[in-house]
């Protein structure tokens, strides 16, 4: 992946400016929507790919990403928070998620949630393979 761009010069849309990635393309996909419900709830409601991008550069400085395993838990399942990264922090992260959280937490079944501020936006799933490292580290509090 090319580098992230914070204060993109706005051109284009799927995430790129001037044909430079603004943000990795899985991240892209799950952060457009919000940024078009954003600007519908203004009264966009078929908003140019340069407001798109303009509402991404924005609010891009407001989120944060949660990273959660899945656990066993009383003969059910949770998931317990690991890190919380906020976006001047996510650049290792979104050019791979699976090594990022693999060689910080090891093998397991994981959540990330982008969260701009306590708005939720969108979650993925991963699934890196090895030991589980996780198991060691103590839960993030909630905030």
């Amino acid at each position: 992946m090319t580098d992230f761009v914070a204060s993109p010069t706005l051109t284009g849309l799927d995430g790129r400016v001037n044909g430079e990635a603004v943000i990795a393309q899985w991240a892209w996909e799950l952060i457009e929507p919000y940024l078009k419900k954003n600007l519908a709830n203004r009264g966009v409601e078929r908003p140019a790919k340069r407001a798109i991008l303009e509402e991404f550069a924005r609010v891009w400085p407001e989120f944060t990403a949660t990273i959660m395993v899945q656990e066993p838990w009383m003969g059910t399942i949770r998931f317990k928070r690991l890190a919380r990264l906020p976006s001047s922090e996510m650049d290792p992260f979104l050019e791979d998620p699976v090594k990022f959280i693999g060689d910080r937490f090891g093998g397991g079944k994981f959540k990330v949630n982008l969260h701009r501020g306590m708005h939720f936006v969108n979650t993925r799933n991963f699934k890196p393979g090895g030991d589980p490292y996780w198991k060691d580290l103590p839960e993030l509090p909630e905030e």
